[in-house]
């Protein structure tokens, strides 16, 4: 996509339509829709009211351990920092979440390094359980698995899961990815789409915009969630 080739007049279309094609959303993700932000920012307020009302949904994350196998030179989590590591138990795990389910909230995210040596399948799964006593909506941010793992997993109470790919640029990809499994850019490309043959009910994509060309990486991400949405239409 090139992204200079886009126009204002291109931008000011793509805010008319009421279903955005492909081109469109590189329109308003060009330098020409700068002076326009007011404007999209109008129409996405208008466009999440249609979906969603005038609500706000909230949510914490636990997370309930920071071992990590990963060499990512952006991660504080990085293997080769010396940090304090740790893990919870399931006891304290159930005490982290009556005490969070206690402020009302229904829906929790459960975090982990990306170690399955430290947090294994059944480790994460049984951590779902517990959660499933307190909350409604369960998600999962962890390592990418496997489609039966994730099937476990959503058989112990996880409804969704999300994963970062990061960047989408391959070539930038390698050169802040540098040991562990997350070096391996298509087994975790994939990871939305085992979560869902898994049985998953959803799942989450995004990028860490800044470690590549941010336009690409938001621009790949929405085709990544778009083309998960028309192959998964449930989800």
């Amino acid at each position: 996509v090139d992204f200079s080739a886009y126009t204002g007049d291109d931008v000011l279309r793509a805010l008319e339509k009421d279903s955005i094609s492909l081109e469109d959303y590189a329109a308003l993700l060009s330098p020409a829709a700068q002076p326009y932000l007011e404007q999209m920012a109008r129409r996405a307020k208008q466009e999440t009211a249609c979906h969603f009302g005038n609500t706000a949904g909230l949510y914490t994350p636990l997370y309930i351990a920071n071992y990590c196998v990963n060499h990512c030179t952006y991660c504080g989590f990085n293997c080769t920092n010396k940090i304090h590591r740790g893990k919870l138990t399931y006891d304290e795990i159930d005490t982290e979440l009556r005490n969070i389910a206690k402020t009302g909230l229904r829906e929790i995210l459960i975090l982990t390094g990306e170690s399955r040596y430290h947090s294994d399948v059944e480790y994460i799964g049984h951590a779902c359980e517990i959660a499933k006593k307190y909350f409604t909506t369960i998600g999962i941010e962890v390592y990418p698995m496997d489609t039966d793992e994730y099937a476990y997993i959503q058989q112990c109470g996880a409804d969704f899961v999300s994963v970062y790919q990061e960047t989408y640029d391959r070539v930038r990809y390698k050169e802040v990815h540098l040991a562990g499994p997350k070096a391996d850019f298509a087994y975790r490309f994939n990871a939305q789409e085992r979560a869902l043959l898994g049985g998953m009910r959803g799942v989450g994509v995004g990028a860490l915009l800044g470690l590549g060309n941010f336009r690409k990486d938001a621009f790949a991400a929405g085709l990544h969630a778009s083309l998960l949405q028309k192959k998964y239409p449930h989800a």
